[in-house]
């Protein structure tokens, strides 16, 4: 998917430099020192996940890994040039709704049965993300131009259960309310007659365990989890 994805925007580079000269849209754009617009996007959702050093002799835990799933975002755009036109300050709070699966293999008790025993615990967040990114833009190339961003990025989930009393015959994974994430990212800019259109890629990686260890059968062979997710949006700015 990564080498889809790299493939995909150097083509959609390759494609708006090796255009012939035309009329130039918003020529004001670069002009002006505050921009705003707003962000509409899915992200894939995921953790890193690193299970306990005896978690297969103390729990009999063959495997667990976690499976991505797919989920939205929406978000407000602040952009601010930094004196020259291709480097610029982004402040873009997101709303962001994610979904993570975690799969577990353990090894059957019954000595009579040699089938593995499988379970699956989702985890559900909805975040108030707040990133702050650098923007490096190419020049423009007649009504195209191409950024990188890095930055990073603090997140709160509003659905953390973090606090909740743990529900003994049915229990669920803890994860940590705040998080804070540091992100790359990678997108082109196509500007029509009054506005700017763009096409976006980012990737965050979370640099603190959100995990919490609470003693249920779900939680005892997991040791840490981190955060991670890519984002795929399109912005308009104005």
């Amino acid at each position: 998917m990564n080498y889809q994805i790299l493939f995909f925007c150097t083509m959609l580079s390759w494609i708006g430099f090796s255009q012939k000269e035309k009329p130039m849209n918003y020529r004001k754009f670069d002009e002006r020192t505050l921009h705003f617009g707003f962000m509409l996007g899915v992200n894939m959702a995921n953790f890193n996940t690193f299970p306990k050093v005896d978690a297969y002799s103390k729990y009999g835990l063959k495997s667990v890994y976690t499976k991505t799933q797919p989920g939205g975002q929406v978000g407000i755009v602040t952009t601010l040039k930094l004196g020259t036109p291709v480097v610029r300050l982004r402040f873009l709070p997101t709303l962001s709704f994610q979904e993570r699966a975690i799969k577990y293999t353990f090894v059957n008790p019954d000595p009579n049965d040699s089938k593995d025993l499988f379970n699956e615990e989702r985890v559900n967040s909805t975040n108030l993300d707040f990133p702050l990114m650098f923007q490096f833009r190419t020049l423009r190339v007649n009504n195209f131009a191409a950024y990188v961003l890095i930055g990073g990025q603090y997140s709160l989930d509003l659905q953390s259960q973090e606090k909740a009393s743990q529900d003994l015959i049915d229990p669920f994974i803890k994860i940590r309310k705040n998080d804070l994430q540091g992100q790359i990212g990678l997108g082109v800019e196509f500007f029509a007659e009054f506005f700017k259109f763009g096409f976006e890629i980012k990737y965050s990686q979370g640099f603190q365990n959100t995990f919490i260890q609470d003693g249920t059968p779900v939680s005892n062979p997991i040791d840490r989890l981190y955060n991670n997710s890519w984002w795929v949006s399109l912005i308009f700015e104005g």
